[in-house]
């Protein structure tokens, strides 16, 4: 998106990427990133899976157990109030996601969110809900922002380790690994392997959140 365009966008949605920039920067602050709780004796996972359409925005959580068989389920249709703007997609997508979590009776002990944790110049996705919910997060992303390098394993940021890289079936594209708050780089990593059921390359919990949106999208004649 080019400069004129992005100023067109602030002044039609009322924005102050500025003024976002530093409320981003100054909620990271209050990251934690170490292991809150002894995450071997997680009891429940969650995921939650975004689907948009045209204006509307479809949040699908769900909540699993150790064996992966949902425990609860819930959706949050809502209409989008926030363009998309790179580096700011919590403030586009993150009001449906609470609303959606807020459905929810049976909180999970972990939550994996698609996006980045701490491998974000400013405050990802999964951190950023982190700090609205108080749940231990880790970020699952496809890609990496400018400025975000990888040293073998590594995520580097700053020339601090961010996060890892992990392949989760031959052939398949890498997936960045990086906590949201309240766990570890190793933790999440580790949650991560233990949580993929193969052919799927994403962990099981993501992609039970994936199939419920499919689900509800179509239940909903979305297109």
């Amino acid at each position: 998106m080019d400069n004129e365009k992005l100023k067109e966008l602030c002044e039609k949605y009322n924005i102050n990427l500025e003024k976002l920039k530093k409320e981003q920067l100054e909620l990271a602050k209050g990251l934690e990133i170490k292991d809150s709780l002894d995450f071997s004796l997680v009891e429940r996972y969650g995921a939650i899976e975004n689907l948009i359409i045209k204006n509307k925005i479809i949040s699908a959580m769900i909540v699993c157990d150790k064996d992966f068989e949902i425990v609860e389920e819930a959706y949050f249709l809502d209409t989008l109030r926030f363009p998309y703007i790179f580096g700011f997609k919590a403030y586009r997508e993150l009001p449906a996601m609470s609303s959606v979590f807020n459905k929810i009776k049976e909180k999970p002990d972990v939550i994996f969110i698609k996006g980045n944790g701490i491998a974000n110049p400013r405050l990802g996705m999964a951190s950023h809900f982190s700090l609205v919910t108080g749940i231990p997060s880790i970020g699952i992303a496809d890609d990496l922002f400018d400025g975000v390098e990888v040293k073998k394993e590594d995520i580097i940021l700053d020339k601090n380790k961010v996060g890892k890289i992990f392949i989760s079936r031959p052939g398949s594209k890498p997936m960045y690994v990086s906590p949201g708050n309240k766990i570890s780089i190793d933790t999440s990593l580790k949650l991560v392997k233990d949580t993929i059921v193969l052919p799927h390359k994403m962990p099981e919990p993501l992609h039970l959140a994936r199939k419920y949106a499919k689900d509800i999208k179509k239940e909903l004649n979305l297109d």
